[in-house]
């Protein structure tokens, strides 16, 4: 087989011996698509699966809509017609499961009994397809974040006008006045949207996130009565805390939002009730102390390194998550739930703080046993050599008087939120300075040298953005800028411009949205130090 008729025996021993030390797959099919012959490489590819002694006809492992196709294709090859372009197939071993390759055909000489035959040539391409799926859903990931960053920007913009207005038309209006109600709604709907877009901003890992020192046992000991709340009295609760946890670094806000989100999906998984176990405890990942095969990444490049680690496991005994969903379940927009039921954004929420915060995540999952999510958050060590389990130094009280007689510069391009802070901080008694971008704040600045106390300034604008701004000033007025406050306010988080401005300038940051009570609150706290 695999020669021509008249061809000598030297000649059919060395044409053997290239077939079978060939790395390309190669086998003969007869004139009924039966597999006659194959190389080592053959045999290698399809694990054995097919063999020899049960002659197998290559389209019974392929999909029904492919059968067709390459039959007719195999039809006009016995024809003595030749096909330069290769058919891209699915093929579905018994052992190996489903392969790609790419299928060349081509008329080989007669077999034994005279009979036409077919010559297969095939490459798998199983990786690159891999690769080319696992590059396709980077780039859709990135764009979605992206999008989200930007929408979520705009929106913030928006919000901090929503709210700032509700805050000043509550200034006329107390409890007590027919508006009042009217008011609240407008102002509680705002805040509701502006978790949403926390929600856009998490996943786009543009958050502004406000890390502290955590010990995560109190964290979920406080988390615990929530939780209790949200599962319901038919699914059993158990937190199992490790002993002498080391310490995170993390967002309390956002960490305590991921766990809740996922005991919320572990409930909804458990219709019939169950059990939900969090558990935490310390964890060395190193090559002595290998991560679970069992446990899946959101994405392949997606590897734990090692090191130390805090590891929190969310542990439900529901329906399970088929294994071909657990790749997807991390994207936008993505849902196993009914239409209606979720937003898809929840996971895709979870991986972009958890990624944030400097950790992985990952997931298992067996259906109708159960699904485990995995939280790995890197030990922090202090470092100024403080005791691991110290405490975050506690949040600042707001002031009882907020008012003051400073100068500031406000700099801001959106009209509205410009509009609501400089009036905001007038009624508090301020001296207001406004500029509608970069360029026309550095003249402002140049009129009122030694006079502006604080500059608060958006950090995305148009031209000159706020960093640059802020640099161009010291350069060209450092002494008047010696004793000037500067605040930052911005959609996107805090070390989204670190590369830009630097950080060996001292600077306060305000996240947008903001209300009338934490623009003033933060005023207050930069003129008294």
């Amino acid at each position: 087989m695999f020669f021509k008729q008249g061809s000598t025996g030297k000649e059919r021993e060395a044409l053997r011996a290239y077939i079978e030390m060939s790395p390309i797959a190669i086998a003969q099919m007869d004139d009924e698509g039966y597999i006659i012959d194959c190389n080592p490489a053959f045999r290698e590819l399809t694990e054995h699966a097919i063999t020899l002694d049960s002659p197998t006809q290559l389209i019974s492992f392929l999909k029904e809509e492919q059968q067709k196709e390459v039959t007719r294709l195999f039809n006009l090859t016995l024809k003595g017609e030749h096909h330069d372009e290769p058919i891209q197939l699915e093929i579905q071993l018994p052992d190996r499961g489903q392969i790609t390759v790419s299928l060349y055909m081509s008329p080989a000489a007669e077999s034994q009994d005279k009979r036409p035959s077919v010559l297969l040539h095939v490459i798998d391409n199983t990786e690159q397809k891999n690769l080319e799926m696992r590059f396709a859903h980077s780039q859709k990931m990135q764009a979605v974040g992206q999008l989200a960053g930007g929408v979520a920007h705009d929106f913030n913009n928006l919000l901090t006008a929503m709210i700032g207005f509700c805050d000043l038309l509550l200034m006329r209006h107390p409890a007590g006045d027919p508006s009042f109600a009217d008011i609240m709604q407008i102002k509680q709907n705002a805040n509701r949207a502006a978790n949403l877009v926390r929600q856009l901003l998490a996943f786009s890992r543009r958050q502004t996130l406000q890390p502290k020192t955590l010990d995560l046992t109190e964290v979920m000991a406080e988390l615990s009565n929530l939780i209790r709340r949200l599962i319901g009295e038919n699914i059993d609760l158990n937190m199992i805390h490790g002993r002498d946890l080391w310490a995170v670094k993390a967002d309390q806000g956002q960490l305590e939002q991921v766990i809740i989100n996922l005991a919320v999906n572990a409930r909804d998984a458990m219709r019939e009730g169950g059990s939900l176990t969090i558990r935490s405890n310390n964890i060395v990942i190193d090559d002595d102390n290998p991560l679970d095969f069992d446990l899946i990444p959101p994405a392949q490049e997606d590897t734990i390194i090692n090191g130390e680690y805090i590891l929190i496991e969310i542990i439900d005994t529901g329906s399970g998550i088929p294994r071909s969903l657990l790749e997807k379940i991390f994207e936008p927009f993505f849902s196993t739930k009914e239409v209606g039921h979720g937003t898809g954004l929840g996971l895709a929420t979870v991986y972009g703080i958890i990624k944030q915060t400097g950790g992985y995540i990952y997931v298992k999952s067996s259906e109708h046993i159960g699904t485990t999510f995995a939280l790995f958050f890197p030990r922090y060590v202090a470092a100024d050599n403080r005791q691991e389990g110290d405490a975050a130094t506690p949040e600042r009280d707001v002031p009882s008087d907020l008012t003051g007689a400073a100068t500031i510069l406000l700099v801001e391009d959106e009209t509205p939120v410009r509009i609501f802070a400089a009036r905001a901080l007038r009624n508090k008694g301020y001296e207001i300075l406004e500029a509608d971008c970069g360029e026309t704040a550095l003249e402002v600045f140049s009129a009122h040298q030694g006079k502006v106390e604080v500059i608060v300034t958006d950090v995305v604008m148009p031209g000159i953005n706020g960093p640059m701004m802020v640099e161009t000033l010291y350069k060209q007025y450092p002494d008047a800028m010696e004793e000037t406050k500067v605040i930052f306010i911005s959609g996107y988080a805090e070390d989204a411009f670190l590369d830009t401005y630097g950080t060996n300038r001292s600077f306060n940051f305000l996240p947008k949205p903001f209300t009338l009570m934490q623009l003033a609150s933060k005023i207050k706290e930069v003129t008294k130090k």
